[in-house]
């Protein structure tokens, strides 16, 4: 391969993707209204809690009471349902009373209590709402606090160690920095094909391999250093930073060849669009479930960015380290160089 050619073409590519005025301010924009986003969303996690209820046979005049004093209640059939509620992260806080509840506690008796928490809700929160439970003993049988409460973490226990939304939302950020390159490459690629453009540069010294790189090295750069800015400028590479270059990196090289696999199915610029759109919707989902945790389930992990963002989370928001995110890194690999290898595949067809 000629490199002199390669780097004509590469500055060449460059130029023409920037002269498109509607991509260069997208990307711009984009950088600007990312970063700004994150900074304006607060630092500090707010959260406020409900409470969902398992209280078989309990007086609804009891209920109704508590719903008046503002605290708002989820009626669940079944404990396995609470549970569930819970674990799914669609309640924070559950609590299942038995069935003689009240008897037992006019009966002078120890009535158990079971107490069901989110995994990512504090230790003061969770001695806030035992001592409820222990005062509203006291207010129903006149007599102090004399109930037994067992009280359960379901999931992982991430008490005292929450994390704000903003940086919840930083990995969704980086995927749609990315998955935007999509665009930008697979239309560029597109006008050149379509104005015969590829096919011309074919009969000089230009071999496919030399096109391949060049167009490679484009789309790798370009998502590999907009996300780089965004997550410097946010604080994201304080902390293993040569493993977040690194998942930086397969990320660009899978949306790459994805980019390459739009650009072979479209016919001109506006029918990147159409088919890129759903691509990146898509690449953005796993992104999703960082943001609301329990609204998917395992199939999640069948899309290839899971497996970025997934680790950049923990890698950004729980300390993590190689052993940690090794498994993700791995899989990420293969992902990005299988997409990337039948983008070029697909691609190369067309020009035959």
């Amino acid at each position: 391969m000629n490199s002199r050619i390669i780097l004509a073409l590469l500055r060449h590519d460059l130029v023409m993707f920037f002269s498109n005025r509607f991509i260069a301010v997208i990307t711009l924009l984009a950088l600007v209204a990312y970063a700004a986003l994150y900074f304006l969303m607060p630092a500090d996690l707010d959260e406020q809690f409900q409470l969902a209820l398992y209280a078989p046979n309990f007086p609804q005049a009891m209920l109704q009471e508590l719903a008046d004093e503002g605290l708002e209640i989820t009626f669940l059939p079944t404990e396995a349902a609470l549970q569930e509620a819970v674990l799914a992260g669609d309640e924070m806080v559950g609590a299942a009373l038995p069935p003689d509840f009240v008897a037992a506690l006019l009966r002078g008796d120890q009535p158990a209590i079971t107490i069901y928490y989110a995994a990512a809700i504090q230790p003061e929160f969770r001695a806030a709402y035992r001592l409820f439970f222990e005062e509203f003993a006291f207010m129903l049988g006149g007599q102090p606090l004399d109930i037994e409460v067992t009280e359960e973490v379901l999931g992982v226990d991430r008490g005292g160690e929450q994390t704000a939304y903003r940086d919840r939302l930083l990995p969704l950020l980086v995927v749609f920095m990315l998955a935007a390159e999509i665009f930008g490459l697979a239309s560029l690629i597109a006008a050149e094909i379509s104005t015969g453009t590829l096919r011309a540069l074919l009969v000089t010294p230009l071999r496919v391999e030399g096109l391949f790189v060049a167009k490679g090295t484009l789309g790798v750069s370009l998502g590999f250093v907009q996300a780089v800015f965004l997550l410097a400028v946010t604080g994201g590479l304080h902390h293993q930073p040569l493993i977040v270059l690194l998942l930086l990196f397969l990320g660009s090289t899978l949306v790459t060849g994805i980019g390459f696999l739009i650009a072979a199915v479209s016919r001109d610029v506006m029918s990147t669009v159409a088919w890129g759109a759903l691509p990146m919707i898509v690449l953005s989902l796993p992104a999703f479930t960082i943001l609301f945790p329990g609204t998917t389930t395992g199939w999640i992990r069948i899309i290839p960015t899971y497996y970025l963002v997934e680790p950049l989370y923990q890698l950004l928001n729980e300390g993590a380290g190689w052993g940690d995110v090794g498994y993700y890194l791995l899989i990420l690999t293969v992902l990005s160089l299988a997409f990337l290898i039948v983008g070029v595949i697909v691609l190369k067809s067309k020009f035959r």
